[in-house]
């Protein structure tokens, strides 16, 4: 969530300051059809560039001293202006800075360079407004401050902070610029921001990786060092790493970059030090195979290919975004959890997280089968709006606590904001389990921390019968109606309808299925739907219980709703934009009677 957010750098204040430099310190020259220099002649720390979403980026080449410094893509205005974007040039006060930008016209077009309207709004100023303008922009969940934000990547706790860096874009709320975002935590709810800590560099785009502390100091960074690898994307795929001293604000680039090349496409490193072997352990997505390698090393620098693991269960699209890691068993023994995000090819269509569960001996992994002898397909989350998760590295008291991005790739470019787009999903706590037919799964619960989340319990019931006439609770009305909600059924033999509603008839209708022992979600009349024609769905879940008996813990946002049923064992992340927040909590079974067991809806503490 956004509360007390800051930029720790620069003096990026949330709250605007009046323009501080005149038109004159900025100098457009049309050089033709589609090349226009800006030059800038003030110490400013910031350089404000209007955005136009419908319109094609344009490429900035920027220019210190007469020398090359690097390019971004940028939307920048034609007809009119969407947003506003910061680009620091602080480092670059005293300097000459030339911005060369190249824009989408052609010579065949009737328009030209000149005519658009950017060259007259851009500005120079010493902060910039980060303040919310976003009717959707959720109250607790950890969103960008501006642009566009994917994967979470380079996870790793230390020393009461939870780092989350992840990709971001930060000239637009599209796609584009990857560059490693930073923020960071003391407790899963209330985020930090920090400026951008790795940016795109000579070999291309910085995509997702993880971080690791490298106390013995093996790659001889020195012993504080944090080390990250991340993937380079241009013309291919190569694996990079840096170090920081500072807690991970600012990283060195290893001048031996990169440290893995193949002649495929692989990405997405996830490294872990394996305590059991002395050595590193690394998972790269062999995206286009279907497949997971796994490597070795001594010093994060010089990596062994080892082994793969693949081409089963569910492999739509492309496998990303690997992670891998040892979890207990209730009866004190344990099994490695591979996870394996993969887009398309979701259970609902478009992303999803698969997983699999087995053993892992340092350089093979080997999957526990099904009665049938087949590698069995489980997904993580059933809902369609949870992808990319992966954990952070040294969590305390040896919790496996995971974090994933709040969309789809099916439509998360064009969900209705544009300040910023995407949110991550709560932290869940990974545990494993073994459901009704004996295999074994994993489970995904809220983190503890989320609890400290509650305000007033607004609404309590004890046992109660529920029948086709139904019963209606309230749900609260401040704070855009965000709220946790709490409840136990029995219904052994009847359906039951669990209807989120507001005054304007949009709903979400969550239904216990009692014959085939499943939850559904059903967001077709939820909202706003028609920016896409994949965003209307139902999802499905098992609930992984033979008897009726169902939990169910459902967070509210004002975009979001998660669903956790009986403590994580299954879980749908959906979004949702409804017109004016939902108001009504209701409770009705198809025929016949079932029984709630309890009541509990709290009011969120969120700004």
């Amino acid at each position: 969530m956004n509360k007390n957010s800051k930029i720790a750098a620069l003096s990026l204040l949330l709250a605007a300051l009046p323009a501080s430099a005149s038109d004159n310190c900025v100098t457009v020259e049309h050089l033709g059809t589609n090349n226009t220099l800006v030059r800038v002649n003030s110490d400013s720390p910031l350089l404000i560039l209007p955005v136009q979403e419908s319109v094609d980026d344009a490429a900035v080449r920027l220019l210190v001293d007469g020398k090359y410094e690097r390019t971004f893509y940028i939307r920048l205005a034609k007809s009119k202006v969407d947003y506003t974007v910061p680009v620091d040039i602080s480092k670059y006060a005293g300097h000459d800075v030339v911005l060369n930008v190249l824009t989408s016209q052609n010579r065949s077009s009737v328009r030209e360079a000149k005519d658009d309207v950017c060259w007259s709004n851009i500005r120079l100023n010493d902060s910039f407004d980060s303040s919310n303008r976003e009717k959707y922009r959720p109250a607790y969940h950890h969103t960008p401050l501006w642009g566009w934000m994917n994967d979470p990547n380079g996870m790793y706790y230390d020393n009461g902070t939870w780092h989350l860096y992840y990709q971001w874009n930060p000239y637009g709320s599209k796609w584009q610029n990857m560059t490693w975002g930073h923020s960071t935590t003391k407790d899963l709810i209330n985020w930090e921001h920090h400026p951008a800590a790795i940016e795109p560099q000579a070999m291309g785009s910085i995509f997702s990786g993880s971080a690791v502390m490298d106390k013995n100091n093996t790659a001889g960074f020195g012993s504080d060092a944090v080390v990250a690898m991340y993937t380079t994307a241009d013309a291919s795929q190569t694996q990079s790493i840096a170090h920081s001293h500072d807690g991970g604000m600012t990283f060195e680039l290893y001048p031996g970059n990169p440290v893995i090349t193949l002649e495929t496409e692989a990405r997405d490193p996830k490294m872990f030090y394996n305590d059991k072997t002395g050595e590193w352990n690394m998972t790269l997505a062999h995206a286009l195979d279907h497949e997971m390698l796994f490597f070795s090393s001594k010093d994060l620098k010089n990596w062994t290919l080892n082994g793969s693991f693949g081409k089963v269960a569910a492999q739509g699209g492309v496998w990303e975004c690997p992670d891998l890691f040892e979890l207990a068993m209730p009866d004190g023994s344990s099994k490695w959890v591979l996870i394996c995000n993969l887009n398309p090819g979701g259970p609902f269509g478009g992303s999803g997280v698969q997983y699999f569960t087995g053993d892992f001996d340092g350089k093979t992994f080997t999957s526990d089968l099904d009665a049938n002898g087949n590698v069995p397909t489980k997904w993580l989350d059933f809902g369609k709006d949870n992808y990319a998760l992966v954990s952070w590295y040294n969590a305390p008291d040896n919790r496996r606590t995971a974090l994933g991005w709040m969309s789809n790739w099916q439509y998360a470019a064009d969900v209705p904001t544009m300040q910023f787009r995407s949110a991550n999903t709560l932290p869940r706590d990974l545990s494993l389990f073994t459901d009704t037919e004996g295999m074994v799964r994993v489970a995904s619960a809220p983190a503890p921390e989320v609890e400290a989340l509650r305000g007033s319990l607004v609404k309590k019931s004890g046992s109660a019968s529920i029948s086709k006439k139904g019963r209606t609770y309230a749900l609260p009305a401040d704070n855009d109606g965000i709220c946790e909600i709490c409840l136990s059924l029995d219904s052994p033999s009847t359906n039951v309808d669990i209807t989120l509603s507001n005054p304007q008839g949009e709903k979400v209708v969550l239904t216990y299925n009692a014959t085939d022992r499943t939850l559904s979600f059903d967001r077709t009349q939820s909202g706003r739907t028609d920016f896409s024609l994949d965003f209307p769905a139902v999802t499905v879940a098992p609930t992984f219980e033979s008897n009726g008996k169902v939990s169910l813990r459902m967070f509210i946002d004002r975009s979001s709703i998660e669903v956790f049923a009986n403590g994580g064992r299954s879980c749908m992340t959906n979004l949702v934009f409804p017109s004016q927040p939902y108001t009504s909590l209701r409770l009705a079974t198809a025929k016949g009677s079932a029984r709630l067991n309890s009541l509990e809806i709290y009011n969120i503490n969120a700004e």
